[in-house]
């Protein structure tokens, strides 16, 4: 006989936390887990400040997911088969798969000054490629592909249509990210490669297309889908990937799962620019993390990246990471005092409220105590780093 024997006497509050969080102004409920792919690092130079951003973000999304009694579980890919990445190895004189591996040590080293945990899954498209290979054969046996002369072409133009974009704009954006519009052998200027041949200087895996290597988007399609299955709770990344990445690295797999949507939401943080332009490796207009780390602590490098809305475009100034110092000590100062137990519960809602950063701070400031070291260990910006 059970009775009251089984009943605890205290309700856990945070089962009704799962059911909270909104992202990109839409509610997210979860269950169990949380299942979070952010698009990682193509590693052929080190960190800047607008990768830092990208990961320092989804590393609070999982803070906070585990704040509301929920298991996040991260996947972060490594880029590690692209030719850009090709192109820098060969400029050092070195083989591709060694030199991404000297420069992913040292985006890790900027990611742990930085708090950013490790996520649980790091995969990486070389051990991935016999996996896109199967994601090539289900696009071909749905119709959602075809092979000319070894390469397979994923029919893209649903994945424009959908982007939101003009034709003249979409068009630029693949170029951008390394795509041929039009390139020989293709349909439509849509179509993007799911594998492709490989000349002499560039590494190749054999396929039933012949030897050749994988296009970038059917990687994170094929490490994604094999890591998770075919559909997860949040496709993350920089805004700038909306479109061509993540409007095909989706479309590739619906197309070939059936299943829809492949991400239930989109967490796509805003470029940090300088002097107004944007951070990019192409243009070498970047803040380096391991320079700022000479001189300032990680945690107010990541209080500077979180204190503003996720999805906002902004501009690097080093007022601005004085600011965050400055912020950092009012934070400290505040969880050093007594009391504040009450504001907790608030302090969790504004980051479960599309991770308001700046209300949460306003309010773990104002109430002090419990609140605030609250808020310290979600944002993880403790002393440490």
């Amino acid at each position: 006989m059970v009775g009251l024997a089984g009943r605890v006497p205290d309700v856990d509050p945070r089962p009704l936390l799962s059911s909270a969080l909104t992202l990109g102004g839409s509610p997210l409920p979860l269950t169990g887990r949380a299942r979070i792919y952010t698009c990682g690092i193509t590693p052929y130079d080190v960190t800047h400040l607008g990768h830092a951003a990208t990961f320092v973000w989804a590393d609070l999304l999982a803070s906070v997911v585990r704040a509301a009694g929920l298991e996040p579980e991260v996947c972060r890919n490594v880029t590690d088969v692209d030719d850009v990445l090709t192109a820098a190895a060969s400029g050092h004189g070195r083989p591709y798969d060694e030199f991404a591996l000297s420069q992913e040590f040292r985006f890790e080293r900027d990611m742990r000054a930085l708090g950013v945990a490790r996520p649980a899954h790091a995969p990486h498209a070389r051990g991935h490629v016999t996996h896109v290979v199967q994601l090539a054969a289900a696009l071909l046996r749905t119709g959602a592909a075809y092979e000319h002369e070894g390469t397979v072409w994923f029919r893209g133009e649903a994945a424009f249509r959908t982007s939101g974009l003009s034709e003249d704009d979409a068009l630029a954006r693949l170029r951008e990210f390394g795509d041929e519009p039009g390139a020989a052998g293709s349909e439509s200027p849509w179509d993007v490669p799911v594998w492709r041949p490989s000349p002499a200087e560039h590494p190749a895996w054999p396929s039933p297309w012949g030897w050749g290597r994988p296009g970038w988007h059917a990687e994170c399609a094929a490490m994604c889908w094999t890591t998770f299955g075919p559909s997860i709770d949040v496709l993350g990344g920089g805004e700038d990937l909306a479109f061509p990445h993540h409007a095909y690295q989706a479309a590739m797999v619906e197309a070939a799962s059936g299943a829809t949507p492949y991400a239930r939401a989109h967490f796509r943080v805003g470029s940090v620019m300088l002097d107004g332009a944007k951070m990019a490796k192409s243009t070498k207009n970047l803040v380096l993390v391991s320079d700022l780390l000479e001189d300032h602590t990680g945690p107010a490098i990541r209080m500077m990246l979180l204190h503003r809305r996720w999805s906002e475009a902004w501009d690097y100034t080093p007022a601005l990471l004085t600011e965050a110092e400055q912020r950092l000590g009012r934070l400290y100062a505040a969880g050093g005092r007594t009391g504040g137990e009450d504001a907790v519960e608030t302090v969790l809602g504004a980051l479960l409220d599309d991770l308001d950063v700046v209300t949460a701070c306003a309010l773990a400031e104002e109430h002090g105590g419990a609140a605030a070291r609250t808020l310290i260990s979600v944002l993880r910006i403790d002393h440490a780093g």
